[in-house]
């Protein structure tokens, strides 16, 4: 049963029907239980099973989510690269989805993420939204840009949006190692960045002053000689 099961949902994924893949590895679990859930998810391709990790619903808990192991999702979050999104919001999604659900073993995932060779990179990619504000919260300790003074940190509480906040602070107060990896990487963001929006404002600035300088030129009138019978007429 679990490998038909498995051929059926790979097939659904790969004909495009990612909705149809999640219902029928739903209806195995509510028909044989979870452990027969997770039997077929470990059979599945790590590219079929992203397909319905990836495709999330906020609004709804998604069953697949709940029973993917700490590897498995790992592995999703490194692959999903490939579809090519540079908005990074399927990656955003599927890992809050996962790792903030009730009863996740959050410090389990992000630890299987950080030991999978492409995970911290993944994790750059979800934080680029936020590099200044992580930078400025590995060395002060809070996402307030307006303090600077160590003594500021806030505590996990003040941080628990179930998003990137609370992913850095986990990071930076739990997988110490993993965030000292991360953290350089988005201060090179940062860095080329702000040189880059310089260079564009000091090449507009240039422009208008070009703009500025450039002479006025006013067109003079000319006189035009009266001939002998115009001189009669007058």
């Amino acid at each position: 049963m679990s490998y038909s099961l498995v051929v059926k949902a790979e097939n659904l994924v790969r004909s495009g029907d990612i909705a149809g893949a999640e219902f029928a590895l739903v209806s195995l679990a509510e028909a044989e239980g979870d452990r027969a859930l997770v039997a077929v998810l470990e059979q599945m391709e790590p590219r079929d099973l992203l397909a319905v990790i990836r495709e999330y619903d906020a609004s709804k808990e998604s069953v697949v989510n709940l029973l993917v192991t700490p590897e498995q999702f790992a592995r999703s979050v490194v692959m999903e690269k490939l579809y090519g999104d540079h908005s990074h919001g399927h990656l955003r999604g599927m890992i809050n989805a996962v790792l903030f659900r009730d009863g996740a073993q959050t410090g389990d995932f992000l630890a299987a993420i950080g030991d999978v060779d492409g995970g911290c990179e993944a994790l750059i990619d979800y934080l680029s939204d936020h590099d200044e504000a992580v930078v400025h919260f590995g060395q002060f300790g809070t996402f307030n840009r307006h303090h600077t003074e160590h003594g500021d940190e806030v505590e996990q509480s003040e941080a628990s949006d179930r998003d990137w906040r609370e992913l850095t602070w986990l990071l930076k107060v739990d997988h110490t190692d993993m965030f000292e990896q991360i953290l350089p990487a988005l201060k090179a963001r940062v860095r080329q960045r702000l040189k880059e929006e310089a260079e564009l404002e000091n090449e507009e600035q240039g422009k208008t002053e070009s703009d500025e300088r450039e002479p006025t030129i006013v067109a003079k009138e000319t006189k035009v000689p009266l001939n002998q019978s115009d001189e009669s007429a007058l």
